[in-house]
């Protein structure tokens, strides 16, 4: 058999080996050594071009630009992040929810809302709060919902540990039979049970499924500078601009459009408070440090 060169996507990594699925199967591969040269690291979720041989192994020649790369954990080119939101054990917190809703409009990726264990306590004000922002909300019941909002597109999950996300990736599609853990009545948390990034195919999309997208990971490794905050608050976008003055800050300057709205009920006073607590964090970073 001659040299095949395809093109397909990366579906896990591990120890170095790399699983790339192609319109011709699954191949594993190892990354060419100019990679590293290049301080760039293949990742779960890339688009790549790889060298199938038959008496050598097979190698990831090129990896196509793209859309986003998340540090912690490494994954890329993610369409839809979907934060799973516990009613109860453990409690939501609504300023982890923002900046984690913040860390995916940094990086373009769509988040959508999915409540869980509402049966443990009501959740009317959560959903008071979010209907201002335009995200797509969702129950953990809703299963053709949420696979609709897979279908063509790379996805993943988030949340505290605990909040059901695995256990609901496996309702989604009950033959992969992800490994999960109860919570600990001790810790009021549940434990981590994904060990690698991997992307399953779920509802004509991707899902992948990671511990390192708890929402830990995610909020220390993810940097949004203060100037940047802003438009990461989605429904803050159609005021932007409309401020009394330039340099205004969004916290509470005279003649403040996103205050005004605040003020009119059209954004969220919670999601403000969120906001400017981000802000305050944000001002202690120093671009030329990262």
């Amino acid at each position: 058999m001659m040299d095949q060169t395809l093109n397909g996507r990366i579906m896990k990594g591990i120890g170095g080996f790399y699983y790339v699925e192609t319109a011709s199967g699954l191949f594993e591969c190892k990354a060419k050594g100019r990679f590293r040269k290049e301080k760039l690291t293949p990742l779960a979720g890339d688009l790549v071009t790889i060298t199938v041989r038959e008496d050598k192994e097979n190698t990831i020649d090129r990896i196509l630009p793209r859309k986003n790369a998340l540090k912690r954990p490494p994954v890329a080119n993610i369409d839809r992040l979907f934060l799973v939101i516990s009613a109860a054990k453990p409690l939501p917190r609504t300023l982890v929810i923002d900046k984690l809703t913040c860390i995916a409009e940094k990086n373009g990726i769509e988040p959508v809302l999915i409540f869980s264990k509402t049966d443990l306590a009501p959740i009317d004000d959560l959903v008071a709060i979010y209907r201002t922002t335009g995200y797509t909300m969702l129950f953990n019941t809703q299963l053709d919902e949420i696979r609709a909002q897979i279908a063509g597109r790379v996805c993943a999950f988030t949340g505290n540990s605990g909040v059901g996300k695995t256990t609901l990736i496996n309702r989604l599609d009950p033959s992969l039979s992800l490994e999960t853990n109860e919570i600990s009545e001790k810790l009021g948390r549940g434990k981590h049970t994904t060990r690698h990034a991997e992307l399953f195919h779920i509802a004509d999309g991707l899902v992948i499924d990671t511990a390192g997208f708890s929402s830990l990971d995610l909020l220390q490794n993810e940097v949004i500078l203060k100037d940047d905050l802003a438009d990461c608050f989605h429904e803050f976008r159609p005021y932007l601009g409309e401020c009394k003055f330039t340099t205004c800050a969004h916290i509470g300057e005279k003649g403040c459009k996103i205050c005004e709205m605040v003020e009119r009920g059209e954004i969220s006073l919670s999601r403000h408070k969120s906001y400017c607590a981000l802000y305050e964090d944000a001002k202690a970073i120093r671009e030329w440090e990262l």
